[in-house]
């Protein structure tokens, strides 16, 4: 079963910047839409940013102009510029990819893996 693997999470000071890939671990054809959540300790998983296979693109609005989705088709490779960050930015970021027949993590969660960002002074 094909899985997702998220990388480029770290430790940063508030006003820092972070890029994080995310890449299925083997071949999974056409990939329509894709998207980032993540999960703070203690709240819920929320939705980040979504970009469709024709590159439009939603934030949610406390990241709107500080993260930008992007992916690479050829690669099947997703990617969140995250710039600015700030404190509740923090949490374990997730990413999910809409397969023809299903998203390959199951909507709702719960979610393993993701990578962890964390936004401290």
């Amino acid at each position: 079963q094909v899985q997702l693997v998220e990388s480029g999470g770290g430790k940063v000071r508030p006003g820092g910047s972070l890029r994080l890939s995310c890449v299925p671990s083997g071949s999974v054809g056409a990939v329509y839409n894709m998207a980032w959540y993540r999960q703070a300790p203690g709240k819920e998983l929320e939705g980040v940013a979504t970009i469709t296979r024709r590159g439009d693109t939603s934030y949610k609005s406390s990241v709107q102009g500080r993260f930008t989705i992007s992916r690479d088709d050829a690669k099947n490779t997703l990617f969140l510029q995250m710039n600015d960050l700030k404190i509740e930015d923090s949490g374990v970021y997730y990413c999910n990819m809409e397969l023809p027949r299903s998203w390959i993590r199951p909507l709702g969660g719960p979610w393993d893996q993701g990578t962890q960002v964390t936004v401290s002074s």
